[in-house]
């Protein structure tokens, strides 16, 4: 029977995590992990939810963009959406008028990312399918027909993604029952945050037992030079919890000061020993001279990749970088605010990245992350995704599970983010198994929160922000 969507519904929902300085780092001080949260309904009741991520202020602006796109929406069948998946994304991102405030970047590229993941969930609903397995059990050519190729044939074209997807069916039922077995491997970086206060630490070393803290979910510290001992206390704990809990890889926020880069550097490396995976994200705090020149000076404690060294447009930067730190074994990663598919092919075409962090909602939703996904595997350059912020971590899993069984075929320097924030406000959250992403079975694509959260915690007449005005 067609389902035809009947209305969308948008809200700004906000959770006030600079109180801790959750989720802090070199540029972004004092985040309220935010999302606009998308709501679709059909007429014979199935609804769907979609969501995108920001920081706080500014969520308002998304907020209306996905009002100013909902006009293109209801109406439409779900059916008649999915039979050109390829135009209905055009249709979002080609408005004649709307397009002018994009296109494809920005507040309504996040709009539209918004949008498409509530469609993408409810068809997940409608097929009785967790989204990774509506993907990997898609027929190839069905596919291809989702993306919109326009703009990166000179990368890749519809017949050179086909041939990847044609050659992955062979032992695609093998790695299934692999991920279903032993999960994704994940790293973590709640261990490293930027930003709490001199005067939470000062009361951890003056009154407050530091587990009960932890307990309390301040997962991370930064150093600071007045209360060093109780951080390094501190850390040193945090890395030994996650050690206990099977966690081998571990990515530090670094960029604001060289000294303290350098001091916890030296502590997490010699916590976490000379075996285990470290990563260092200097969320584009430096020119490109700079971040070479910094970089360099921590390249002894052996990190996999800087993380967003420069300008997430400044491509031939990455380029720069890139290639002055290879002789040192260092990569760059970036993409978290890459805007869109032509963006990451030219990241591609220069070499100007080894590792691509692909992100579930500055991106086209997953129309334009599996573009991003085949490029990659032709250019065989790992995709380890970004994951940090609210409902990034339940919506990328899927992405990076149709990646290995679909794509990739492959494990090799690859792992997706995991930030332990916020998940008890999904109906679906993700499961975590000795630091790997253990495949979900709800059907769903894992955007819907709890009603009472999102009423808890809605923008500005929700009681939280009720209390703090």
């Amino acid at each position: 029977m067609t389902k035809t969507i009947i209305k969308l519904t948008v809200r700004d929902v906000r959770f006030p995590t600079s109180l801790e300085q959750h989720g802090s780092d070199a540029m972004h001080t004092d985040p309220d992990y935010s999302v606009a949260y998308v709501v679709i309904e059909t007429d014979q009741g199935m609804q769907g939810y979609g969501l995108t991520f920001t920081v706080g202020r500014g969520t308002e602006i998304v907020v209306c963009a996905v009002e100013a796109l909902s006009a293109l929406v209801v109406g439409k069948s779900l059916e008649e959406i999915v039979s050109d998946f390829r135009g209905f994304y055009r249709l979002l991102t080609s408005d004649g008028q709307m397009r002018w405030i994009g296109p494809e970047k920005g507040v309504i590229q996040l709009a539209t990312a918004a949008v498409l993941n509530a469609v993408w969930d409810l068809w997940a609903r409608s097929e009785g399918k967790p989204l990774w397995k509506l993907l990997v059990e898609m027929d190839p050519r069905k596919l291809i027909s989702c993306i919109d190729f326009r703009y990166i044939t000179d990368a890749l074209t519809e017949e050179e993604a086909l041939d990847i997807l044609v050659k992955a069916q062979t032992g695609k039922q093998q790695r299934v029952d692999q991920m279903l077995k032993e999960g994704y491997p994940a790293y973590t970086t709640s261990c490293a945050w930027l930003g709490y206060s001199d005067q939470l630490l000062k009361q951890v070393s003056e009154l407050t037992p530091l587990k009960t803290l932890v307990n309390k979910g301040v997962k991370s510290v930064i150093f600071g030079p007045i209360v060093l001992a109780c951080n390094d206390y501190m850390k040193r704990m945090l890395c030994t919890d996650a050690l206990n809990d099977g966690w081998t890889k571990f990515k530090v926020k670094v960029g604001a000061d060289l000294k303290d880069d350098i001091r916890r550097c030296s502590l997490i490396r010699q916590m976490i020993g000379p075996h285990n995976t470290l990563m260092i994200d200097a969320n584009q705090r430096w020119d490109v001279g700079e971040a070479i020149t910094w970089v360099t000076r921590l390249a002894e404690y052996k990190p996999l990749w800087i993380e967003e060294p420069t300008s997430p447009d400044d491509i031939l930067g990455h380029a720069a970088i890139s290639k002055a730190l290879a002789p040192l074994g260092i990569g760059v990663a970036t993409g978290e605010q890459c805007h869109n598919r032509v963006m990451f092919k030219q990241f591609l075409q220069a070499s100007a990245l080894q590792f691509v962090q692909i992100d579930s909602c500055r991106l086209g939703s997953v129309n334009e992350n599996l573009a991003v996904l085949l490029m990659a595997h032709k250019f065989k350059v790992p995709v380890c995704p970004h994951a940090g912020g609210v409902g990034l971590c339940e919506l990328v899993q899927h992405l990076i599970l149709f990646d290995y069984i679909s794509v990739s075929a492959s494990l090799d320097n690859r792992m997706c983010e995991f930030v332990d924030h916020l998940h008890q406000h999904f109906r679906s959250p993700v499961v975590i198994q000795n630091a790997h992403y253990m495949p979900p079975k709800d059907p769903v694509y894992s955007c819907e929160m709890f009603e009472s959260s999102v009423q808890t915690h809605q923008y500005p007449q929700g009681q939280v922000w009720k209390k703090l005005q």
